[in-house]
């Protein structure tokens, strides 16, 4: 008779060979995308045409179709438009366009306009030209002129660059000028760079060059004087909000009333430790002040929606970090705090929907771990606070019109996207989709966990690590540490990271990213120590980070290369200088190099001015720590970096040269804070390079330079 259990242990035995057999490891186009892999792109779930449809982008043609939620069936979208009317420029000049019909050409002048923007009541299209503002009655094409004083100092209704960087936002191309909700004024900002220095940006084409000269206020610098004004529609005498222009404070985005009776005004110190909100009325410029913070370290301006009107008309939503932690708090429209939503050591993200009809929030927020998100409802009341979604995933959600339902796109670290539609009190509805591919299973890849690394001083620092394939505690391994660091900016979150590390984990690559302890991860509370003195606790975790890394055995502690970029940039050459004993090799992109050179909104937020904080500001500086230098460094800069002027890498370099040492150096022609593909490309062959070279003591693929 047969031994049944020898039996169970050779068909065990088998199927383990044949298992390793079949198993095998991605090439380096999957890993990069090019053809299929680990996973089958899902289709992004970007809205709700219905209750019963949601909306749908195809991955690969990127076309909208919308999907019935029982049946499954999708069909075309074409998404309504917000109106029939569609303004434009085309040859610097404004069209108008209704419908299908031909587009009309509204002005007809040499100079270029920019912005144009539809009144909401369809009669005017405002614009900029020349740094002034104006609008062209689209019915008559009679032009309107609302201000005359512009010069290539002066500007209505166009941003000085340090607010449309830092404060208004790149999305806005500079526009600064806003129609009232009943088109009877237009509101704009007025920016004076008389005073903020210019610096120079050199392009190098053509025979001669070329120089752009952008007025950058630098860290201590004068920066612009800003008035708001408020005009007519149909044009008439200009009327300024009660603000001194020549007081140092910022203006963050204002915010029309729904009747356009008043607009809500965002102030703020040159200190940004004193953010107050302002009802102005547009006829008489008066102001009423209806909100008032102050922080010992610093307020941000409008950050992540900071405001939420409510169709009521009487009530808005604020978030606030106040407490040390991001939450929301429900305020009447004269600026009377009813009682706060949220609270406690964890932080809300954004806003998702609100009923209010049954008065309950719906948010998205950082509760159950700093590292992922869900959605949570409450009262508004503050209480029934109840999270709706499930497991330790991250999730990124769509909730229908009424509220009812939400589809939620969820994964972690070990689970690729999936697509889940859930109901309004967390109960699951039905799976839609998931992107693990049929022979997922059948591939060998590197292991990616969540960890954390502990400080001597009781914090525990999130990381996400992922270990080479077939990782074995007995042999070392050289790491590539990835890194950004600002303040309130963390990068270790637990998703899915894709297949393109898969790629460093078959060539026996640890690959890992920390946060420190002000990242966001511990709330605003750990963001504000980076207060004055921008540098010292990133550096102080990720060299903690460092030697948690070279105490592992199976860690080449002669191997850890760090890489970021600007920011991250920053902390690169900062971990090669100041944290040379700890790091070996550095690969920084557009780098920070000393906060003196950076602009004021960004640097004075965190460090005072350089007359207020010469210290921090010198403590902060890669400058000063230079002579610690050791390792390798690649520096990349784009010699036209707009945002991070290459000064700070020729500064530098220069001190760097003058100690004789040994660095290296590429330059992208034209580009500014990143490069073209071209330049991208060149940029991944030449990391490729040096990873190859110096982690992994060997030439670099011909597949991976191609």
């Amino acid at each position: 008779m047969k031994n049944p259990l020898l039996i169970s242990l050779a068909v065990g035995l088998c199927f383990s060979i044949n298992l390793q057999a079949q198993q095998r490891r991605l090439d380096f186009a999957q890993t990069q995308g090019r053809v299929p892999s680990l996973t089958n792109s899902l289709n992004a779930v970007t809205g709700w045409s219905d209750e019963n449809h949601y909306i749908i982008s195809e991955a690969k043609t990127h076309q909208l179709y919308t999907v019935d939620i029982n049946s499954g069936a999708r069909s075309p979208y074409t998404p309504p438009p917000k109106s029939n009317v569609n303004v434009m420029v085309r040859d610097s000049d404004v069209y108008i366009q209704y419908g299908k019909d031909q587009p009309k050409r509204l002005t007809t002048t040499p100079g270029e306009e920019k912005n144009p923007t539809l009144s909401p009541d369809g009669k005017y299209v405002a614009f900029t030209r020349n740094n002034d503002l104006y609008a062209v009655d689209v019915t008559t094409g009679k032009e309107i002129r609302y201000t005359t004083d512009a010069t290539d100092v002066i500007y209505n209704g166009y941003s000085s660059w340090v607010y449309f960087e830092e404060i208004l936002g790149r999305p806005t191309k500079y526009k600064a000028f806003w129609w009232a909700p009943d088109s009877k004024h237009l509101a704009f900002m007025r920016f004076d760079d008389t005073k903020v220095p210019m610096f120079p940006i050199n392009g190098s084409t053509g025979q001669h060059g070329y120089v752009e000269k952008t007025r950058y206020p630098k860290a201590g610098d004068p920066n612009p004087e800003v008035k708001i004004g408020f005009v007519p529609s149909a044009g008439g005498t200009i009327v300024w909000a009660d603000f001194n222009a020549k007081d140092d404070q910022y203006f963050g985005t204002p915010y029309w009333s729904y009747d356009g009776s008043n607009m809500m005004v965002q102030w703020m110190n040159r200190g940004q430790d004193n953010l107050k909100f302002y009802a102005v009325k547009p006829e008489t410029g008066a102001k009423k002040e209806i909100y008032d913070e102050k922080q010992p370290s610093w307020v941000d301006l409008d950050y992540d929606g900071r405001i939420t009107y409510l169709e009521d008309k009487k009530h808005y939503i604020l978030k606030s970090d106040r407490t040390g932690w991001a939450h929301y708090y429900l305020y009447t429209l004269d600026g009377k705090l009813v009682n706060p939503l949220t609270g406690g050591k964890w932080q809300v993200t954004n806003l998702v929907n609100v009923d209010e009809k049954n008065k309950v929030v719906y948010f998205m927020a950082r509760k159950e771990a700093s590292t992922r998100t869900d959605l949570y409802r409450v009262n508004y009341n503050g209480k029934d606070l109840k999270r709706l979604t499930f497991g330790e995933y991250t999730h990124q959600v769509q909730m229908s019109p009424s509220g009812d339902k939400f589809i939620t796109t969820y994964s972690n670290v070990s689970t690729p996207q999936k697509q889940t539609l859930v109901d309004h009190n967390g109960k699951i509805i039905k799976e839609i989709a998931d992107s693990k591919s049929a022979d997922f299973a059948s591939y060998d890849i590197g292991k990616t966990e969540m960890i954390t690394i502990p400080t001597d001083d009781g914090y525990n620092l999130p990381a996400v690590i992922t270990y080479p394939v077939d990782f074995d505690v007995n042999k070392q391994y050289p790491v590539v540490f990835s890194i950004y660091g600002g303040p309130n900016a963390g990068t270790v979150t637990n998703t899915w990271k894709g297949t393109a590390i898969q790629w460093w984990a078959n060539e026996g690559i640890i690959q890992i990213a920390v946060d420190h302890r002000a990242s966001g991860q511990f709330g605003k509370e750990g963001v504000a120590l980076m207060h004055r003195n921008l540098g010292k606790w990133e550096m102080k975790d990720y060299i903690t980070a460092a030697k948690w890394l070279k105490a592992k055995p199976w860690v080449n502690n002669k191997k850890l290369l760090i890489t970021g970029h600007s920011y991250g940039g920053y902390m690169t050459t900062m971990a090669l200088t100041y944290g040379a004993d700890y790091f070996d090799y550095g690969y920084a992109g557009a780098p920070v190099t000393s906060w003196e050179l950076y602009d004021t909104n960004y640097a004075e937020r965190f460090m005072d001015t350089p007359q207020e904080n010469p210290e921090g500001y010198k403590n902060a500086s890669v400058l000063t720590y230079v002579d610690k230098y050791k390792g390798l460094l690649r520096i990349m800069h784009g010699d036209m970096d707009d945002n991070v002027h290459m000064q700070n890498t020729i500064q530098l370099i220069n001190k760097m040269e003058d100690a004789n040492k040994h660095f290296e150096l590429m330059i992208y022609p034209g580009g500014r804070h990143g490069w073209t593909s071209t330049k991208g490309k060149h940029d991944f062959t030449e990391r490729a390079r040096f990873y190859y070279t110096n982690l992994l003591d060997k030439p670099a693929p011909a597949e991976v330079l191609k």
